[in-house]
């Protein structure tokens, strides 16, 4: 019976580690693909009838400029905790000739999340942004989910900043200011966190040296069993 447990095990570690191995290949993938977008020359945004087909694989982080107005009297402030400390993101609709696209414009602190306190920031007329095509964030954040009712918001939930907002038809996501620095310095943009978990090999390796140890196991007891 422990001659077949030590077998079992052996299989089934060396088939985790491949696993891993695997993971490791997809993630390296990833990384080199949202890195090529970051860097890339920025793009228009999508058309809408292409909004729908916008994905994480092969859309996010890539790079968008686009001109339009902003809707600063339905802004949404999302809670956030950055380099800068805690505070919130400034999340306003933008209306361009394609539609409307809510657009992070970046941090602003406790002291400054009324508008009244940075007013310079809040610019009118036609404006060029450029920034990081994200994808919705529907699960919340900080181990809470939303509260659309309250305006409560900890993470940037497109549908419903959208439904809550009474914006109709908009882009199923969202736009990253860069760090083009906004009149009067808040809000604060390009400040978007890219990284990638990526300890897979290691992974790897922890499962393959626990395959070697059941082989060993295996031998061990295969040797002392009876011919």
């Amino acid at each position: 019976m422990f001659l077949a447990l030590t077998l079992v095990a052996t299989i089934g570690f060396v088939a985790l580690g491949v696993w891993q191995l695997e993971r490791r290949v997809w993630k390296l993938d990833l990384i080199a693909r949202v890195d090529s977008r970051i860097h890339a020359p920025p793009a228009p945004l999508p058309p809408p009838d292409r909004w729908a087909a916008v994905n994480d694989r092969d859309d996010a982080y890539r790079r968008i400029r686009t001109t339009g107005t902003f809707l600063h009297d339905r802004e949404t402030l999302v809670q956030a905790l950055t380099e800068r400390g805690a505070g919130f993101w400034v999340v306003t609709p933008f209306q361009t000739g394609q539609g409307v696209v809510l657009v992070n414009r970046g941090f602003v602190d406790e002291a400054h999340r009324d508008p009244h306190t940075r007013t310079l920031g809040q610019v009118a007329g036609a404006v060029t942004v450029t920034g990081l095509l994200r994808i919705t964030e529907p699960r919340g954040g900080f181990l809470r989910s939303n509260q659309p009712a309250s305006d409560r918001w900890y993470s940037r939930d497109v549908a419903a900043i959208t439904a809550r907002r009474g914006l109709g038809q908009a882009a199923p996501f969202f736009l990253d200011a860069d760090a083009t620095p906004n009149p009067g310095g808040w809000p604060v943009g390009g400040l978007t966190v890219v990284s990638f978990y990526n300890q897979h090999l290691a992974y790897a390796l922890t499962w393959f040296g626990l395959a070697l140890l059941s082989a060993f196991g295996f031998t061990r007891v295969l040797r002392r069993s009876p011919a």
